[in-house]
């Protein structure tokens, strides 16, 4: 078993600085749009993001208007950094994987610039981690080659993953990817819109996901120890 996340909105609470990022970017650009249609499309890929907003407006831009967006939100979300946190449990869930000796990895659609900088967040060394962002892959979300290069560079085979994410682009792309998928509600996302997409699970926040690990199959040293006493104890009782 092994546990591929997503980062922003699963392991800490970034998406709506995103979301305001992405605003600016589009603005500065001459394309303005209500903040929720934006957050709508937070977790795909860049690409197909910038596609599918350009959709809506009937705006087309110029290769240079594209590398300016790209520029202005990977500025302002740098602005806006100081104001991102670790989501609650989420080290405490790493650590107890870890502890535990179950291989975990983050796999974002996010470019390598700004991810090191959320990973951090984290408390974690971004080249200490197995870490796979847009820049090692051909396709992001909601293409499952994020969480399919996740589980090669963790050696496991993705039909032994579980992967946890907030957003529906996560769900789908875990879905085409065949690992099963955990939805966490911390990004925005409701619970019948990640079940629909595929999750076979949801929880709150990565505290809740920590509080029923058994659920998704984990299993601790310490439950052995207390299957034996409850089967001595059922021998007492009869």
């Amino acid at each position: 078993m092994a546990f591929l996340f997503d980062l922003d909105g699963t392991l800490v609470d970034s998406v709506y600085q995103h979301v305001l990022a992405w605003r600016a970017a589009l603005e500065a650009v001459g394309i303005e749009l209500s903040i929720w249609r934006i957050h709508r499309r937070i977790g795909m890929s860049g690409g197909l993001f910038l596609s599918a907003l350009l959709r809506e407006t009937g705006r087309a831009v110029t290769p240079e208007d594209i590398r300016r967006v790209q520029q202005v939100h990977a500025e302002t979300y740098g602005q806006l950094l100081d104001q991102v946190r670790p989501l609650p449990g989420a080290r405490e869930l790493l650590r107890e994987l870890s502890r535990l000796g179950i291989p975990w990895a983050i796999a974002t659609s996010g470019r390598m610039e700004s991810a090191r900088k959320t990973v951090a967040v984290l408390g974690l060394d971004p080249d200490s981690i197995p870490l796979v962002t847009r820049d090692h892959v051909r396709h992001a979300k909601p293409d499952p080659d994020l969480f399919l290069a996740a589980a090669q560079l963790l050696r496991i085979d993705i039909g032994e993953a579980i992967v946890v994410g907030d957003s529906v682009w996560d769900m789908l792309a875990a879905r085409r990817a065949r690992a099963l998928s955990v939805g966490l509600l911390s990004g925005g996302y409701g619970a019948g819109e990640l079940l629909e997409a595929g999750a076979y699970r949801v929880y709150e926040d990565p505290a809740d996901l920590l509080q029923h690990l058994d659920e998704v199959g984990v299993r601790s040293p310490d439950y052995e120890w207390v299957v034996q006493q409850g089967t001595e104890a059922d021998e007492d009782l009869a």
